[in-house]
């Protein structure tokens, strides 16, 4: 068994230190404001009041910062589909949880998941983001299916329209949802839910 190392800290005399996690928020912000091919490690650098040495520290290049930071998103992502009510009961149910706590994920990580709504695939990091997104969305066309096999969908209802639409209006939160902006994210997953699944459900 491995013992973990403790976090390192760097920075220039009278600089406030960083650690991995610290350095990785900042950089997602900063290719949130600029876009990744925008952001050089030098803009990185003068962002942080560090020196490019003292990044280089911790991780090889911008490319590294990009994949740890869409890692992080799509992790959050995954974790929710191995969750109990993800994966038991009837499948409009399981549908509603990952609904609720897929918009939770993204106010919790919102930085990284506006970042991964973001990329285009212009990178090998990129697209393999990507073909990551595509194994959860995925996930969720065959909860939507399952759940019109089991009759609990209105009947004419696409799956695969359905997803799309219910997940594109969860990722629109990322325009315009702050964690200031007012009521908090059970109020939120729960009016997402209310409006998809009041129009999903057979009455």
């Amino acid at each position: 068994m491995t013992t973990a190392r403790p976090a390192r800290k760097t920075g220039s005399p009278g600089r406030p230190g960083y650690d991995l996690d610290s350095l990785l928020a900042v950089a997602v912000k900063v290719f949130n404001d600029k876009g990744y091919d925008g952001t050089s490690m030098e803009v990185l650098a003068q962002r942080l009041g560090i020196t490019k040495s003292s990044i280089y520290h911790h991780v090889s290049g911008k490319s590294e910062l990009l994949e740890l930071a869409l890692s992080r998103a799509l992790n959050a992502l995954f974790a929710v589909t191995t969750e109990e009510k993800a994966t038991s009961g009837r499948y409009i149910d399981r549908l509603e949880y990952l609904v609720r706590r897929s918009v939770e994920v993204l106010a919790a990580e919102l930085p990284y998941v506006t970042l991964l709504l973001r990329v285009r695939g212009n990178t090998a990091v990129e697209r393999r983001a990507l073909a990551r997104r595509r194994e959860f969305d995925a996930f969720v066309s065959d909860l939507v299916v399952a759940a019109a096999e089991e009759g609990d969908l209105r009947p004419g209802i696409d799956p695969a329209l359905t997803s799309r639409l219910v997940f594109g209006t969860v990722n629109s939160l990322i325009e315009w949802y702050r964690p200031r902006t007012g009521g908090t994210v059970a109020d939120l997953a729960d009016a997402v839910v209310e409006l998809t699944f009041d129009g999903l459900r057979r009455t």
